[in-house]
């Protein structure tokens, strides 16, 4: 399988993609695509890594699985395409906790490829999903491949952030070197788990910055 995927993470993952288990995920994958409709559109499943080389990542911020509605998902978790108006909730969450840590106004848009594009790994744990049926990838391969992603960053670069928000996010803790990174958690910014007190007032966005400038590392534009 020839995975068009940006060069240093080549570099980093050949030898995942040599595994049985990634020829297998692919396969079902290839299928999914063939038979349903599946998110986001093929050429942008490896999006994060495209807009995040792994030289240049200082934050990992880790979601679920894409968003299950058509026109919403490309490729980059919470991320939406440009034109998605009103932003799914999630996002909302996010901007508005954004809003009152930093006192950052909402964006025009939900793209969050100009994160990206910063050094903010937009890592779901599963990269795929099926239109309208969200979990509906999940145990087939992906979590595998992520948490492969995870234990590389932990394991070559220091001085990461890593944001995890929610259950999910959490379980990829033990693969996190806490000796050479920081890790912020919290609730989920979903309306379930915000409405109940476990996301607002988090501060991500300002502690992140704080431990980039106190590494000498330059702070991002939320």
């Amino acid at each position: 399988m020839n995975v068009k995927i940006e060069n240093s993470w080549k570099q980093q993952l050949k030898d995942e993609f040599n595994k049985a288990y990634f020829s297998k995920l692919i396969d079902f994958v290839k299928q999914e695509y063939k038979e349903n409709h599946c998110l986001p559109r093929g050429s942008e499943i490896f999006n994060a890594f495209n807009h995040t080389p792994f030289d240049d990542v200082k934050v990992v911020i880790l979601g679920q699985d894409p968003y299950p509605t058509p026109g919403h998902a490309h490729g980059l978790c919470f991320s939406v395409q440009e034109h998605v108006k009103p932003f799914p909730a999630s996002l909302k969450n996010i901007f508005q906790e954004i809003k009152s840590d930093l006192g950052t106004e909402f964006p025009e848009n939900g793209s969050l490829i100009r994160w990206a594009d910063q050094g903010v790994l937009l890592l779901n744990a599963v990269l795929t999903v099926r239109a309208g049926q969200p979990r509906s990838h999940q145990g087939k391969g992906w979590e595998k491949f992520t948490n492969a992603v995870i234990s590389k960053l932990s394991d070559n670069k220091e001085n990461l952030v890593f944001l995890l928000w929610g259950g999910d996010a959490k379980k990829k803790m033990p693969l996190i070197n806490k000796a050479k990174h920081q890790i912020f958690t919290s609730g989920h910014p979903s309306p379930l788990s915000a409405n109940r007190g476990y996301w607002f007032g988090n501060k991500h966005f300002s502690k992140t910055n704080n431990f980039l400038q106190s590494k000498g590392l330059k702070e991002i534009v939320w």
